[in-house]
């Protein structure tokens, strides 16, 4: 049972056509920055509204003999991720696994989230996580809720890492950063990220 509007928002036709505007996106320089930079050593990765794979083939490719799996709401782009990865469909707040991997991780997701649900998508990364959590979003110093594409209630942006940071305290702040839409390597967009640890 889906948890809110914005699910099956993305569920359904606007969902597929996301996977064509960004079929083509490379995510090489990303993640070479965060986790090459900081010398972050994985075997296993889970990556909670993957798409089509995309983050998750790059990072098999920056770390050979990784272990995937992503968790996707959308029908058809699960139809992609699952030729290539391991992967789950439906709604991430209704996956459950007791299985830890090294790092979980979310892109461009957390912003498209009713932000009353945070707090339980904050949890399934926490929990998902035995090491290391990656958050890579837009972001605003105050929240702010933006039309997307001629939809209301479908963008938010906030300072996601500060409201993360929030629920755990306890975890460290290995690494943060921002990515310029200028930047002839990026793939065009504002984003900061954010790197966590457990300790």
């Amino acid at each position: 049972m889906l948890k809110s509007e914005q699910e099956l928002f993305w569920q359904g036709d606007f969902g597929d056509s996301y996977i064509d505007r960004n079929i083509n996106q490379q995510m090489f320089y990303y993640f070479s920055k965060i986790l090459y930079n900081n010398r972050i050593k994985v075997q296993s990765v889970i990556e909670l509204g993957a798409n089509i794979g995309i983050n998750l083939d790059t990072l098999k490719i920056l770390y050979p003999g990784l272990e995937t799996f992503g968790v996707e709401i959308n029908a058809r782009a699960f139809a992609q991720l699952e030729k290539k990865h391991n992967a789950h469909l439906g709604s991430v707040y209704e996956f459950a696994s007791e299985r830890l991997f090294d790092i979980s991780l979310t892109s461009g997701v957390l912003i498209h989230q009713d932000p009353a649900m945070l707090p339980m998508f904050y949890e399934k990364l926490h929990q998902l996580s035995g090491r290391y959590i990656l958050l890579n979003e837009y972001h605003s110093p105050s929240p702010v809720d933006l039309d997307y594409r001629g939809n209301k209630g479908k963008l938010f942006k906030r300072d996601f890492g500060k409201h993360f940071w929030s629920f755990y305290p306890t975890l460290k702040l290995v690494d943060y950063g921002f990515f310029w839409a200028h930047d002839s390597l990026s793939v065009g967009e504002d984003t900061n990220w954010f790197l966590f640890e457990k300790v």
